[in-house]
């Protein structure tokens, strides 16, 4: 991933959901507690520059561990570039902010996201009354 004064938020969650195409990532302006979700009313425009957000922040590219918590992902995020995320899981048709499982690794909460959003055609049991008289 890039990081730079002149990236545009929009092109950090692209990148992101390359890797990961069942995550999102979002940015806020306020940081967020460890398992606590962001509030919707502090999220950024997908136009705004990172410079916007972090005025002194540095050009960097980095990539990213897939074995990486989502908690520290989001604090890596927060601690070298002063940039407040939030990863989001897709589940069914639904996004979640993945506050009950940060500590799960970015792999296995895009794998969970991929099968939320599968159409599995399991056939029904046909019960039948096994009592025995």
């Amino acid at each position: 991933m890039t990081i730079s004064t002149h990236t545009k938020v929009q092109d950090v969650f692209n990148e992101f959901n390359q890797l990961f195409p069942f995550l999102k990532l979002e940015f806020y302006k306020n940081p967020h507690e460890d398992n606590e979700g962001s509030e919707v009313k502090d999220q950024v425009s997908h136009g705004t520059l990172l410079g916007e957000l972090n005025p002194d922040l540095m050009d960097k590219s980095f990539k990213v561990d897939p074995s990486m918590t989502v908690a520290d992902f989001e604090k890596m995020m927060h601690e070298e570039f002063n940039l407040n995320v939030q990863v989001f899981r897709k589940s069914a048709g639904l996004w979640l902010q993945t506050t009950a499982t940060d500590g799960w690794s970015l792999e296995k909460q895009n794998g969970k996201g991929e099968r939320s959003t599968k159409d599995y055609d399991i056939k029904p049991i046909e019960m039948k009354d096994l009592d025995l008289d």
